[in-house]
């Protein structure tokens, strides 16, 4: 919905207000008027319901007014003495309308001094937990959200299990932008994995200041620019697109702030030709091919090398049977698998990957090289492997061209390696447009400052002249900044090499605690990770759990409430 919608929305709600309550006003020994001035007639009704004048801010909360306003009808139903469950019951089905009943045709006597407390057990079992669950929205939306990791792109930065809270405020809150869905969950219900929301009614897209701004090499939660709600592995999907506030929530690492020109080289960032160094907490992992001169198992458990890092072995394959006409079948049949050549040899080693491999391995009668392995490692234990004498060699994993790399054109053939360079998009900067850089901005143009809000954007071709609805351009002006974001995990994640950039109102905040770190690969306490748990995600030198004085403050807070307690006891007596 456009502004203008919800401004002709808000005054029509107003309208109803004002002819469902005005004689309660009066009966209130308020004037009639005053139920119809927007926002004002708000807090005149605090006052009337013997409610605080905040509780206004409640109202207009979003998602927390989904819970305020219906508690605002019931409350006015009681303070003039209408306290019935079945009252209760009509206000809430009639979505209010049932005051207007009540105003015309019962007599009204306001209760300006009644009883605020809940009559049954019932009834206070249920103010309570609608009370904390507004607060606890109000903390979620707009102050610290819990997150966990689910996958590896940032190991061994951040670990799959970690279990983070994510700050609001550092880059400014951004205020829920679909009107309408379930408080506290995000994108699906629990269980049902059903929708949680409706996208239809949608507020305009609104952000508190924050008190930072997103730096370089800070990790950064947002949620992902292109996700859609069918199928999460199509990036590029158009299928029921999720409104902006319910998009998946990733987790990466700002390695481009706006106005930055980037390039991969390597694995490695560099920022306008200078490589970018990172925290010293950041630990970057490679792809790394491994060569052992006998016993790969016996150097696994040496290094304490994760086999979960581990990915598809070599094989050997001679030219003849790579040109065979059943390869070229296996390639050619979509979904089944890669054959990727790493050595133009009379004796080729190939890597095999895809869902019917072990068929295809036994079929060709593959033989797997025994001595040569692939692992996920940091930069430190590659060099420390590469020193042992068991060790032929270690080598960074030269990752085959896919072709699907951002921005998604032929005539940018680039590997998740080799990438760039790139400009990153700043607000209020002007790049030149032309059939060349198009693909890297068309997808800003058309989409984040086009249909997410609200303006109808269409980018198209006439040659090599690119037209912006129909009209030829040569430039353009960005409206907001844009992002590069990359996993520490640099050949196990998808990031901005795949995606390309993200805008700043997809940003949802910043990670800035570890609360809680769980080993699935271990049960019973051996799960926790009890180095991790209470720690800082940012900071430099290696982490430190502050874990023992949180319990230790516990332990003081339990024993000032405990003597306290006992003294008015014995004052009491």
């Amino acid at each position: 919905m456009t502004l203008t919608g919800w401004l002709i929305f808000f005054m029509v709600i107003q309208v109803i207000h004002a002819a469902c309550t005005w004689k309660m006003y009066v009966a209130a020994g308020r004037k009639a008027w005053e139920a119809a001035v927007p926002v004002y007639n708000a807090v005149i009704l605090m006052k009337i319901i013997n409610r605080p004048w905040w509780w206004v801010i409640l109202l207009f909360a979003p998602i927390v007014n989904l819970i305020m306003v219906p508690v605002t009808w019931v409350e006015t139903l009681r303070s003039f003495g209408f306290n019935s469950t079945k009252d209760t019951f009509l206000v809430l089905l009639t979505f209010g309308l049932y005051l207007g009943y009540i105003n015309y045709t019962q007599e009204l006597k306001h209760i300006p001094e009644r009883d605020l407390r809940p009559r049954t057990k019932t009834g206070e079992w249920v103010s309570s937990i609608l009370f904390a669950v507004v607060a606890a929205t109000m903390v979620h939306t707009y102050f610290m959200q819990p997150y966990t990791i689910p996958t590896g792109s940032l190991e061994k930065t951040l670990l799959i299990g970690d279990y983070l809270f994510v700050s609001k405020f550092h880059y400014g809150a951004r205020a829920p932008m679909t009107a309408v869905t379930f408080p506290m969950v995000h994108d699906a219900l629990p269980l049902l994995n059903k929708k949680s929301y409706i996208k239809d009614w949608q507020y305009p897209y609104m952000r508190l200041p924050g008190f930072q701004d997103i730096k370089r090499n800070d990790i950064v939660v947002f949620g992902w620019p292109v996700d859609t709600l069918v199928d999460i592995n199509n990036p590029r999907g158009e299928v029921d697109i999720k409104p902006m506030d319910k998009k998946t929530n990733y987790v990466k690492r700002c390695v481009g702030v706006p106005g930055d020109s980037l390039e991969v080289r390597g694995g490695h960032v560099y920022i306008d030709g200078e490589r970018n160094v990172l925290p010293d907490r950041a630990r970057l992992q490679f792809h790394h091919t491994i060569e052992i001169n006998d016993n790969p198992g016996a150097i696994v458990n040496k290094y304490d090398l994760d086999v979960s890092g581990a990915y598809q072995p070599y094989y050997t394959m001679s030219r003849e049977l790579w040109n065979d006409s059943r390869v070229q079948q296996y390639l050619s049949n979509p979904g089944t698998g890669n054959l990727y050549k790493t050595a133009d040899v009379d004796s080729l080693t190939v890597e095999v990957s895809g869902y019917t491999t072990e068929k295809f391995i036994t079929d060709m009668k593959l033989q797997k090289v025994q001595n040569k392995i692939n692992f996920n490692l940091t930069e430190e234990k590659a060099a420390l492997l590469a020193q042992d004498p068991a060790v032929k060699g270690v080598s960074i994993y030269q990752q085959p061209k896919t072709g699907d790399l951002f921005p998604q054109h032929p005539a940018y053939d680039w590997d998740t390696n080799n990438f760039g360079p790139i400009y990153i998009p700043k607000a209020g900067e002007t790049v030149a447009i032309d059939a060349m850089s198009i693909p890297f901005y068309k997808r800003i143009i058309e989409v984040y400052e086009g249909r997410e809000i609200g303006i109808e954007n269409k980018i198209s071709q006439s040659g090599t002249q690119v037209l912006l609805n129909g009209q030829a351009i040569t430039e353009y002006t960005f409206l907001q900044d844009y992002y590069w974001m990359m996993g520490d995990n640099r050949n196990n994640s998808q990031d901005a090499r795949s995606w390309g950039f993200v805008p700043f109102n997809h940003v949802v905040g910043k990670p800035v605690f570890i609360w809680m770190s769980l080993d699935a690969n271990k049960s019973g306490f051996d799960k926790i990770r009890w180095e991790r748990v209470f720690t800082t995600v940012g900071g430099s030198g290696e982490p430190v759990s502050y874990f023992k004085y949180f319990l230790i403050a516990l332990a003081l807070w339990f024993g000032f409430n405990f003597f306290r307690k006992r003294k008015k006891t014995k004052k009491a007596a």
